[in-house]
């Protein structure tokens, strides 16, 4: 099996040399919090800020991974919005929502589709025990068809309002915030694996140390020796 730096127990700790205990600490809180149960893939939005703004809603409230479909409007992230979170937040880019979809069946999810315009589950009601993976719409238009047709289940917000919709990441804070705090009052087991919250730790480990490329030649370098 090819070496896997990400699996490596004693680059962690070679990395840990680098950085204080305040920082190890923090991420150890944040990954105790961490979930790949719930995934949020977010389809062609036109608005810049608002996919951003979704990012940080995922880092805020757990969720670890957030899957962006890019077929028309660029790879591109608005940091002063997102404030860092693209540090945090794993980002998966895909060309087409079939891409996405696939994907992420692949890896056990269900296509779930948030729209104003179904009946098929409010908020309250959603069954939280399934891996789901949340789609949110354009800011016009919503969820495309082609979404919609392969989606498993629909939710929505309930709204007692006369306006039957909410701003994308208004939407996506109000239903990431609502399932993440739901999972965790249960008995589901939603934390990240032992393998997963190494290779966050790791991976955040090298995201916060300076000349990380040379850190990581020294420590590969010592390795052979051994």
């Amino acid at each position: 099996m090819a070496y896997n730096i990400f699996e490596d127990e004693a680059y962690l700790e070679y990395l840990h040399g680098f950085i204080t205990e305040n920082r190890k600490n923090n991420f150890e809180r944040v990954l105790e919090n961490r979930t790949k149960h719930f995934t949020v893939a977010v389809e062609d939005v036109y608005q810049l800020h608002n996919t951003s703004a979704v990012m940080r809603s995922c880092e805020v409230f757990g969720v670890q991974d957030l899957h962006v479909v890019e077929a028309k409007y660029g790879k591109r992230i608005d940091k002063e919005i997102a404030m860092g979170a693209e540090k945090w937040v794993d980002i998966h880019r895909y060309n087409s929502n079939q891409d996405c979809i696939n994907t992420l069946r692949a890896q056990g999810y269900q296509i779930v589709a948030t729209t104003p315009h179904t009946n098929d589950s409010n908020l309250d009601a959603f069954d939280i025990t399934k891996p789901s993976a949340l789609f949110f719409g354009t800011e016009k238009l919503g969820l495309s068809e082609e979404v919609m047709q392969q989606a498993d289940c629909f939710l929505k917000i309930p709204m007692v309002g006369f306006t039957e919709s909410l701003n994308i990441s208004v939407s996506a804070a109000i239903i990431i915030q609502h399932l993440t705090n739901e999972l965790r009052q249960s008995d589901i087991a939603w934390h990240l694996t032992p393998a997963q919250v190494l290779e966050k730790k790791i991976d955040w480990a090298r995201k916060t140390i300076k000349d990380i490329d040379f850190v990581t030649q020294r420590y590969l370098e010592q390795k052979a020796l051994v």
